[in-house]
């Protein structure tokens, strides 16, 4: 079995499964947003600041935007591990990629924080 150190599954499996779990749940929320979208052609502000004022609007967004928090780790994780392990950096190549890696989840980290904030009203 596949050991993973992305922190996010126990093992490569479980990191796969999240992936395309939050894949699922961002391309529904994709949808139903665009939806609504289609169906309120004359969109304004007030309307807008309505959808997003209700409860369940928000916990689905909340949700849409931790599955996207997720999938960008798992995903840059493999990215950084597959192309940035085999530069021809030596020994400097594993601080490399801990450093870029550390650099990325202080980023997912506060985009996080930025969006609950946007979201709730804090």
């Amino acid at each position: 079995m596949v050991n993973s150190v992305t922190g996010l599954g126990k093992n490569g499996v479980s990191d796969w499964v999240l992936q395309r779990l939050s894949a699922v749940i961002l391309g529904v929320y994709s949808i139903g947003l665009l939806g609504y979208l289609l169906l309120t052609p004359d969109l304004d502000y007030a309307q807008w600041s309505a959808l997003f004022g209700t409860t369940w609007m928000r916990i689905a967004t909340l949700l849409a935007l931790i599955s996207l928090c997720a999938h960008a780790w798992v995903g840059m994780w493999t990215v950084y591990t597959d192309y940035l392990t085999g530069l021809s950096l030596g020994n400097k190549a594993t601080a490399v990629r801990l450093f870029v890696q550390a650099a990325s989840v202080i980023l997912i980290f506060i985009y996080l924080v930025w969006g609950i904030q946007i979201l709730w009203g804090m």
